[in-house]
């Protein structure tokens, strides 16, 4: 069944709905007044922090995504449909890498790290995310070279970072 046939057996031809239309709009929002008492219960915190992280890591990817399209200072100037597409599915795939990367190079360092006798909690692995981006040069030229032998670089040291923050 078609949607536009849905919405006129819900409708009468005033545009009102009709008594299941109002049924079924109502039902929408007894779940959203569940989903909003649940959030600012005091009772359930429980549920207040999984939203809460939610929100954390969707706006981590929006802002990963400002910082990659910075350049044009997150404008879309294609005119056409299909040039807004390719520019935004273009963005995507970008974010989508440096995700990817990101994810590889946390994995090996983990790994590493654990093999070299640091003991690193399951608890400390589950909030790293792949979504920072202070480490990526952003601008200028960027050389692609051929693949590591085991298809990653070499890490730096634990206090490389460190120092490089602190410069």
């Amino acid at each position: 069944m078609r949607a536009y046939d849905v919405l006129r057996m819900l409708t009468r031809d005033n545009g009102s709905p009709n008594p299941l239309g109002a049924a079924i709009s109502e039902h929408g929002r007894i779940a959203k007044a569940l989903h909003l008492l649940a959030l600012v219960a005091p009772t359930d915190e429980t549920y207040r922090r999984s939203i809460n992280t939610q929100l954390t890591v969707q706006e981590s990817r929006h802002r990963l995504g400002r910082a990659i399209f910075h350049g044009r200072r997150g404008q879309i100037y294609q005119r056409y449909r299909e040039g807004q597409e390719d520019q935004l599915g273009a963005l995507g795939l970008v974010v989508n890498v440096v995700v990817l990367w990101n994810t590889r190079y946390i994995d090996a360092a983990v790994a590493e790290l654990r093999a070299v006798g640091q003991e690193i909690s399951e608890e400390d692995v589950a909030r790293l995310s792949p979504l920072r981006d202070a480490h990526i040069n952003m601008l200028g030229r960027h050389a692609f070279t051929a693949p590591m032998p085991d298809g990653l670089r070499p890490l730096r040291g634990p206090t490389a970072g460190l120092v490089e923050t602190l410069k």
